[in-house]
């Protein structure tokens, strides 16, 4: 078994991502405060071909040093935009047929392997502050909230590392379906 190297990875142009169909599902951060958190989500974000992201309140947006510094130049792939509130993001995103899912530890939360996207629908997963969550009004909003099963002493995980497990399962769960 060899490593490949990076020139046999593969690796589209970002010309070549932006014309690419994209993964239906925004990724929208809610007062999401660590900017090395939201270089991550654009890496992943761009790994996944997803279709955009929306940064929303203290949210930090592009561009910025620390952002680049995690996103490894996914800022200029990723489609984003900025909204001062994320009420007025949920606004846009239902008034565009999205599905909102807050990825929040609630009452009646679904567990993620317990959720199957329809291939057929759109989404908006809403992942919130690294130490409040997403905010209630927020949750009052969206259709379901996902839940990260986890069985260890702490039931909390970095935002950039939950975006990284709802992306990758739901990406997999819709390609499986195609």
């Amino acid at each position: 078994m060899r490593k490949l190297r990076n020139e046999e990875l593969d690796r589209k142009s970002v010309a070549d991502f932006k014309s690419a169909e994209k993964l239906p599902l925004i990724l929208v951060l809610d007062n999401v405060r660590s900017f090395h958190n939201v270089g991550s989500v654009f890496r992943t974000a761009d790994s996944f071909l997803v279709e955009g992201i929306y940064l929303c309140g203290i949210t930090a947006k592009p561009p910025h040093r620390d952002i680049n510094k995690t996103a490894l130049g996914a800022t200029e792939s990723v489609s984003w935009e900025y909204f001062a509130d994320t009420e007025d993001a949920i606004k846009r995103l239902k008034r565009d047929n999205y599905e909102l899912l807050a990825v929040e530890q609630t009452e009646g939360s679904i567990a993620l392997n317990d959720f199957f996207p329809d291939a057929n629908k759109k989404y908006a997963l809403i992942f919130g502050h690294e130490v409040n969550g997403v905010h209630q009004n927020v949750i009052n909003a969206c259709a379901k909230t996902l839940e990260i099963p986890q069985i260890g002493t702490k039931h909390s995980l970095n935002i950039a590392v939950s975006v990284g497990v709802v992306v990758w399962d739901i990406y997999a769960k819709i390609i499986s379906n195609k």
